[in-house]
């Protein structure tokens, strides 16, 4: 059997792949430490469960609008209008399952035959593959931890050509955990001004900040910026609700909104109705405490990760303003992260993704979205495995 062309352009997501690899090599029995998973170890708040059950009970099993129940969309409406001021109307926004649906659902929507999408390397590694595989080009702009991985304002005029039609920031970022600053946002502003390029802005590790930041949203610079962007987001990874799979989308183009519910009609219909219902209580505020309790837990453990590590001879990591990740420069070691993460795992059952993954060469990617006590013994392992 022939698969089809447009399946040679996509390439496996190599976080999951390593994710999965280290599972599986934990259930054989060997001893395995995991740092690579997007994923928070601890569990949905109880009063998110609550509301599903409440749901599950009530009835709410059927199927609902494409674009999500009225209630959500509100729910979301209230969320960006009290974080950000942004007023949205229920009509701009469109729930997905997860917010990697919700930019699916984009580049299916916006892309034509050769459009040119901008990414800030590193990046997550699906931009450029639902890129490719909605027929357009990525465009890369290249940073490391001497700009600390952010893009700036000339960079981006220098990238810009005709073809161009989106630019994608991911603030907080996966991996680096690099924010943009509300006056490094405005001079993005400024030479998009000029433009019909679109922005389209991942902004699910938003709630994940340290050092008491401000996290500036993208939509809220101007109005200009407003109109343009549209926004990405979830719950997912502050509300540790990665397996009930609710991404949301928020944009004033209504031709966007409308060609995305058509997409999502023939492809997946409305997402599940019980998470919905038990998203409201998360959009409302209901889990804030809970969000915060794990906000500092992260905090404690990037502070003692991020002095473990600058310990290691041959080894750097910048302290990282949000998400969960370290983006650590191997580069006196090795420049070649899939063998140094590959020999990593096979001799001291460590398992991190590579900078590869992610588009820049060098580094590693470690989560600590994990325990204390793990975190403590794999960087021991690590430290054992450089110095060897």
């Amino acid at each position: 059997m022939k698969i089809a062309n447009r399946m040679q352009k996509l390439s496996p997501s190599l976080t999951l792949a390593i994710t999965a690899l280290g599972k599986d090599l934990k259930a054989q029995g060997k001893d395995i430490l995991s740092f690579s998973a997007g994923e928070p170890d601890f569990d949905t708040p109880q009063v998110i469960k609550d509301a599903a059950i409440n749901a599950l009970n009530s009835g709410h099993t059927k199927y609902t609008a494409v674009e999500g129940i009225v209630q959500v969309k509100k729910a979301v409406v209230k969320k960006l209008n009290r974080d950000h001021n942004l007023n949205y109307e229920a009509k701009d926004i469109i729930v997905s399952n997860g917010a990697k649906h919700s930019l699916f659902n984009l580049f299916q929507a916006v892309l034509d035959e050769g459009d040119e999408v901008i990414i800030p390397i590193p990046y997550w590694v699906t931009y450029p593959e639902q890129v490719k595989y909605s027929g357009g080009i990525p465009v890369f702009i290249h940073t490391d931890d001497t700009n600390n991985f952010k893009i700036t304002a000339q960079q981006l005029k220098d990238a810009i050509t005709k073809k161009t039609k989106v630019l994608i920031l991911n603030t907080p970022s996966n991996p680096s955990g690099a924010i943009y600053s509300k006056e490094e946002l405005e001079k993005i502003g400024k030479v998009l001004k000029t433009t019909n390029i679109l922005v389209f802005s991942d902004e699910m590790y938003e709630k994940i900040i340290y050092d008491n930041k401000k996290f500036t949203a993208v939509a809220q610079i101007n109005k200009d910026m407003f109109e343009r962007t549209i926004t990405i987001n979830g719950l997912s990874k502050s509300v540790a609700m990665t397996g009930w799979r609710f991404g949301y989308l928020a944009s004033v183009k209504s031709d966007l909104i409308k060609a995305m519910i058509k997409l999502q009609g023939q492809v997946t219909s409305n997402i599940n109705t019980i998470t919905q219902y038990a998203a409201i209580d998360a959009l409302e505020g209901k889990a804030n405490e809970d969000i915060e309790m794990m906000r500092v837990e992260f905090e404690r453990r990037r502070d003692f990760a991020v002095e473990k590590f600058n310990k290691i001879k041959g080894l750097t990591c910048l302290n990282p303003q949000g998400a969960f990740y370290l983006f650590i420069n191997i580069k006196a070691v090795s420049n070649d992260s899939m063998k140094f993460a590959a020999d990593l795992l096979e001799q001291k059952g460590v398992a991190l993704i590579p900078g590869l993954a992610f588009g820049l060469e060098g580094y590693i990617r470690f989560s600590f979205a994990t325990d204390l006590k793990s975190i403590e013994d794999g960087i021991q392992r690590i430290k054992d495995f450089v110095e060897k």
